[in-house]
């Protein structure tokens, strides 16, 4: 055992690095350090399954120029449906349940009607727009419930995915 040895315990982050590092230093009276541990957690074990998910299928599903990317992204109250030229990096059309469009026939955005609307605008706007093929991007979430309820009513309204 030390005497008057103090022992400090901290996380620290490096900039633009994802990973945490548990620290733990043992110091001397003198402030003089004896012995310093290090554990970095992986990048990956901070981020949860979604987001690996739609890591993952974002390189594997990149929108083209012929063939752009219908990306969606759902919270609890809203949902978002956008159409992504990514070589470029511009969106082409986008819907969501915070539209003045949506806000006029439907109050809240957090259920299966809502999903159905803006599938059916971004379908509408998409068009408009001159596209008829996308690849349909669900951003890691279940093709279930709101999701799924928003891609066929984008195929309702004439786009092919």
């Amino acid at each position: 055992m030390l005497v008057g040895a103090l022992a400090s315990v901290y996380l620290q982050q490096r900039a633009g690095d994802r990973r945490f590092s548990f620290v733990v230093q043992l110091l001397d009276a003198g402030g003089e350090r004896l012995v310093r541990f290090a554990y970095a957690t992986s990048g990956s074990a901070r981020r949860g399954p979604v987001t690996l998910r739609a890591r993952d299928l974002e390189r594997l599903r990149a929108g083209l120029a012929e063939r752009p990317r219908l990306a969606v992204f759902r919270s609890l109250r809203q949902i978002y449906a956008q159409v992504i030229d990514d070589q470029a990096g511009r969106t082409l059309a986008s819907a969501s349940s915070i539209d003045a469009e949506f806000q006029k026939q439907m109050k809240t955005g957090g259920n299966l009607a809502a999903a159905k609307l803006v599938g059916k605008l971004i379908g509408e706007r998409a068009r408009a727009a001159g596209l008829n093929k996308v690849v349909f991007d669900r951003g890691g979430y279940q093709y279930h419930g709101r999701v799924k309820a928003l891609a066929d009513a984008a195929r309702e309204a004439g786009l092919e995915f």
